[in-house]
């Protein structure tokens, strides 16, 4: 099935890499193309999609440096579709095989690259950022900047917290923002990343803190997508209020 699958989209990779080399035909061809019945517009709409999705898998491969010859491509396409393929089943399976393990390859060497230099970067940014006036670098290494402060009490790491917060990366890059969806937050407090358990402990209901998280009290070395690994995070947060006291009986 896996192996179907891998022939299905070297073959649609060809139809998207055709019309990438023959803009000028492929477009005069889909102003013929009839599109007017349901099942016209299905059998195009797969072609699309597929299309679409190669179109991105080729060009990841080629950022990591595996850039497939075109018209090879093509010819196995139709060579295959005429029931003329050069290669046999067999060879296909070993030689596509050794193509995914080459990515794999790549990807893990990309990957680790990637992360010591979020590493770094980090380091580097956090050492100048704690010579800033109003910067406080706890034991741990959290760092935090109050930016306004209230007068109600502080969380322990048993209470839930609901709070409006804006999470970014060193360039300045938004990952995550209750004010974005307009809807604060809540969470008990020890279920959160580290530096966020540390952190709000600090604040005082009503407060507004800067957090400065290096990555080992963040995600650490896991890669979250828009949180890439190693990566040193920025985080605004309001503290709302503490939950766990409106549930507490009055004495």
């Amino acid at each position: 099935m896996k192996q179907t699958i891998k022939l299905s989209l070297i073959a649609a990779s060809v139809l998207a890499l055709t019309a990438c080399n023959q803009k000028a035909q492929e477009t005069a061809k889909v102003e013929e193309v009839k599109l007017e019945t349901e099942i016209q517009q299905q059998a195009y709409g797969i072609g699309a999609s597929v299309g679409n999705f190669l179109q991105k898998d080729l060009a990841d491969k080629k950022e990591l440096g595996i850039e497939l010859d075109q018209e090879l491509l093509m010819r196995g396409f139709k060579d295959a579709l005429a029931g003329n393929a050069k290669l046999d089943d067999e060879k296909i399976r070993e030689v596509l095989t050794a193509l995914d393990s080459s990515v794999r390859e790549k990807q893990t060497a990309k990957a680790e690259a990637d992360a010591k230099k979020n590493k770094d970067e980090g380091q580097k940014y956090l050492a100048e950022n704690a010579k800033k006036d109003g910067v406080t670098v706890t034991e741990s290494g959290l760092q935090y900047e109050v930016m306004s402060t209230g007068e109600g009490k502080k969380p322990v790491a048993t209470d839930i917290v609901k709070v409006h917060y804006k999470g970014t990366l060193l360039d300045g890059s938004e990952f995550d923002s209750s004010y974005s969806r307009n809807q604060p937050a809540t969470f008990p407090l020890n279920q959160v990343i580290a530096g966020w358990t540390e952190g709000l402990q600090l604040m005082p209901v009503g407060s507004k803190f800067k957090f400065t998280i290096p990555s080992e009290l963040g995600y650490g070395e896991r890669n979250l997508g828009k949180i890439p690994a190693n990566s040193t995070l920025v985080f605004e947060v309001e503290l709302l209020e503490i939950q766990e006291d409106k549930e507490k009986p009055a004495e």
